[in-house]
């Protein structure tokens, strides 16, 4: 087996400029400018101690004011009219949200001319599962808002748990994530920025679906809009649901079949389910899973208009913090990168934390110790965030208060063993790019015709040193298809090679094998060189060891195309490579979260 550093390669490559220093010592160096700042920097957090006894993670100190009864709350969305449907016909389209504020001693909160003292930002979680599979929006919810209150309501802050259209109390149609659902957000938002009790900041937090609603929000760049967290989050429907044309396997149902349901609850309002995009979600699903593509050279614009990141890059004027598991993949790490990068050259203020947890949040015990090997668990406990609740409030003191000092603009990283580290941004700018040839590779299982009950395996060569890898490793392969077939698909798992642990994946249907959403039937029996970029990962590889290559038609949730069942011959020539990003950090740039041992790799 031939070793291969990525020391030695150096001079082969052209770099981008290491930054210089360490950046553990340069956050550390930062954070002792302001000593009298209530929180450390995150690298000096290991010593403090924090309440573990809730599903959730506690602030450090208990906010001074009381919490106040919960208030039912219907906002009308003069937006939607006869056009949509729905309520547009039979009138008064509203959404309905439960909201809790402080008791603020000389402040009647009912007032119309309540003074400075008593405004107070607001922070909202916006989602379809108030009383559809979970709590009404009038009681705390265990997903997040009992989190939100019992948190940040003491510290001076509202908080409201508000249903979209067709869920819950709203009226309407359940538009997932349409144009309809955006107004009913928005007008929420702009009730909450004008209210008499409101200071005029709205941050909106969420994972999951709630964790799309602060991108749709920002898309409608509301200037009382200040900061949106969104956890697990999609940027668009589409660009979850298909990746380089090939769709998860509920991409063609996700509309009516997943959630349409949530609109029909047997009232007098099911009628306005009858909407517009309800109607288009019955084709838009199956036609896109047919094309690979958005249907736009159809006319239509159901997926364009589900697409949130391009308008929030152009009309939001506010502050962005990421959280994503990079475990994840129920809502897939590419939601998160290059997404980081992106809203951070829109000049954007962006926070991010990606730690080895699934679809959850940073601070869930339950759902942290269940990950199974290569999914998580390697790198647990170290992935439980006990300070993530002070880590939010001083990120919402500062953009929705307005006062105490500005949260550091960085990423907090996990790997998969567990080391947490701080970097100026993600994927790190400073990472080295390194190819590995095919011809360098070995085949070690399989064939190299793909077809729908077999694989191939390729062996690369061992590192000698240990190697990160880190970021969207991009693996070029030439691919002929089947001259019984105008397409194919490929998914390549990325295995340890002692252990065969997972590392990471890429899928991609053949008919877009440029990348993107760009693509076309083929020609029979033609050969494309399929450009494939693996989802975001953050791996070490120890010294000795190596990684594998599998290759199959597809894997995790993945569905061929219908152009796609006939085998695809793979050539592992000059123009197939494997391209690493790797990353020089050792166990000097790591940091230990709070109520954790030392990592046992780092002793």
């Amino acid at each position: 087996m031939h070793r291969r550093s990525v020391a030695t390669m150096l001079a082969l490559l052209f770099l981008v400029p290491a930054l210089s220093g360490c950046f553990g010592s340069e956050a550390k160096e930062e954070g002792t400018k302001e000593e009298s700042h209530w929180l450390p920097p995150v690298e000096d957090r290991s010593d403090m101690i924090y309440r573990d006894d809730d599903v959730f993670s506690r602030v450090s100190t208990n906010g001074s004011y009381q919490i106040g009864e919960v208030r039912s709350v219907y906002v009308p969305v003069p937006a939607i009219s006869a056009v949509d449907g729905g309520a547009g016909l039979t009138g008064g389209a509203e959404v309905h949200m439960g909201l809790w504020l402080p008791l603020i001693d000389g402040c009647d909160m009912d007032s119309e001319s309540l003074g400075e003292e008593c405004r107070v930002p607001i922070i909202a979680e916006i989602g379809p599962y108030y009383d559809d599979g979970d709590v009404d929006a009038l009681t705390p919810a265990d997903r997040l808002g009992r989190f939100l209150i019992e948190n940040f309501v003491p510290h001076g802050f509202g908080v409201a748990q508000i249903s979209v259209f067709g869920t819950g109390e709203s009226n309407h149609c359940m538009d997932l994530m349409g144009d309809d659902e955006q107004e009913g957000i928005h007008a929420a938002v702009e009730y909450l920025g004008k209210a008499q009790f409101s200071n005029g900041n709205v941050g909106i937090i969420g994972k999951s679906y709630d964790g799309s609603t602060p991108w749709e929000a920002a898309a409608m760049g509301s200037s009382h809009l200040k900061t949106i967290v969104p956890m697990s989050g999609l940027i668009g429907v589409h660009d979850l649901m298909w990746r380089n044309g090939s769709m998860e396997a509920r991409g063609a149902i996700m509309h009516n079949g997943v959630y349409g349901s949530f609109g029909l609850d047997g009232d007098l309002e099911d009628a306005q389910n009858a909407c517009e995009g309800y109607m288009e979600g019955y084709y838009a699903g199956v036609g896109a899973y047919l094309t690979g593509d958005n249907l736009a050279w159809t006319g239509s614009d159901y997926w364009e208009e589900r697409h949130f990141l391009t308008r929030a890059i152009q009309n939001y004027n506010g502050s962005v913090y990421i959280i994503h598991g990079l475990q994840d993949w129920n809502v897939d790490p590419h939601m998160a990168f290059p997404v980081h990068n992106m809203v951070r050259d829109a000049g954007m203020d962006v926070k991010g934390l990606y730690g080895q947890w699934g679809h959850d949040y940073p601070d869930r015990r339950s759902g942290h110790e269940g990950l199974s090997s290569g999914r998580g668990a390697e790198a647990f406990p170290y992935t439980l965030r006990w300070d993530w609740a002070d880590d939010l409030l001083e990120w919402f003191e500062f953009y929705l208060k307005e006062t105490g000092q500005q949260p550091r603009l960085i990423a907090e990283v996990q790997d998969n063993m567990g080391g947490w580290r701080v970097e100026e941004t993600y994927p790190p700018i400073d990472s080295l790019w390194v190819p590995y040839g095919m011809d360098e590779c070995s085949i070690i299982g399989g064939s190299d015709t793909i077809t729908a009950t077999s694989s191939l395996t390729i062996e690369c060569p061992e590192f000698d040193t240990e190697t990160r890898i880190a970021g969207t490793p991009t693996f070029h392969i030439e691919a002929t298809i089947s001259i019984f077939s105008t397409g194919g698909h490929l998914f390549v798992e990325m295995v340890q090679s002692s252990t065969g642990m997972h590392l990471g994946h890429a899928v991609m249907d053949l008919r877009f094998h440029e990348g993107g959403k760009e693509g076309g039937p083929l020609v029979p029996g033609s050969t494309v060189l399929a450009k494939m970029e693996f989802f975001g990962m953050d791996v070490v590889v120890p010294e000795g060891d190596g990684i594998q290559l599998i290759i199959t038609q597809t894997g995790e949730d993945y569905v061929p195309s219908p152009s796609s069942v006939m085998p695809v011959s793979l050539s592992l020539g000059p123009q197939s490579v494997l391209t690493l990003h790797t990353l020089e950090r050792g166990c000097s740039d790591l940091f230990l979260p709070p109520m954790q041992e030392t990592y046992p790799q780092c002793p």
